[in-house]
């Protein structure tokens, strides 16, 4: 597989600090190639990136890099992708742990599919859209916490059956055996699902925990671009 750089729109001659996220010895034991990858993204004001909330609707640089690369995603790259090496090493890290990527799809191949469907690759905010145009140029998920919402690092481990997603009272309870994003007390993410309610983004979040999760057959650089390719396109959209 070839380890060549993705082409984004970032310069990646400026340094991003990074972090590793823990990783349980258990998981570390079966899984030794899956890593979490975390960035963190302070915020000018509450829940703003310079003057611009994280849910007002993208500036028109953002909107114009999401409509090219409509134009560049059409149905031929949309057929071809699962046999790019990073999708496919996506692809072979569900059926690892036992998800069907033709039923639950892979972020990319999600994406690929709205844009057939709606047409295009539609604005839904600042922040999302910064996110889809990591994914886009680099097939790497990226995604966002609220860093005030955690207590302690964040890490991967498996859960327990029953405990919360979140730290709310009334947070969903969680089946035992899966992977899952946790601060020091609780389960705050599925991996590659869904996220805990009070710890997503809000109008009060300081700062964002950007974070991407690096499997088996895709190299740590696109990795890296992908969280700042997102950090790039929060800050030019402010």
């Amino acid at each position: 597989m070839s380890e060549q750089a993705p082409s984004g729109s970032a310069d990646t001659g400026r340094a991003l600090e990074t972090e590793i996220g823990w990783c349980s010895h258990e998981l570390a034991q079966e899984l030794p190639q899956l890593r979490l990858m975390l960035a963190r993204a302070p915020l000018a004001r509450p829940g703003r990136i310079g003057g611009r909330s994280l849910s007002d609707p993208s500036p028109p640089s953002l909107q114009s890099r999401l409509h090219e690369r409509s134009n560049r995603f059409r149905g031929a790259r949309a057929v071809s992708l699962r046999r790019e090496p990073v999708p496919g090493a996506y692809r072979a890290f569900y059926r690892q742990v036992g998800l069907d990527p033709d039923l639950v799809r892979t972020p990319i191949e999600a994406a690929a599919l709205a844009r057939m469907l709606d047409g295009g690759f539609l604005g839904t905010g600042l922040l999302k859209d910064s996110l889809l145009i990591a994914l886009l140029d680099t097939t790497v998920p990226v995604w966002a916490l609220d860093a005030d919402a955690l207590q302690g690092p964040l890490g991967l481990r498996v859960s327990r059956a029953g405990e919360p997603l979140g730290h709310g009272a009334d947070a969903p309870a969680l089946a035992g055996g899966a992977i899952v994003l946790a601060d020091a007390t609780v389960a705050v993410g599925t991996l590659f699902g869904e996220l805990a309610e009070d710890c997503e983004p809000s109008s009060r979040t300081r700062e964002l925990i950007l974070f991407a999760v690096q499997v088996a057959g895709v190299p740590e650089i696109y990795v890296e671009e992908a969280l700042w390719i997102c950090l790039e396109a929060l800050q030019a959209g402010a």
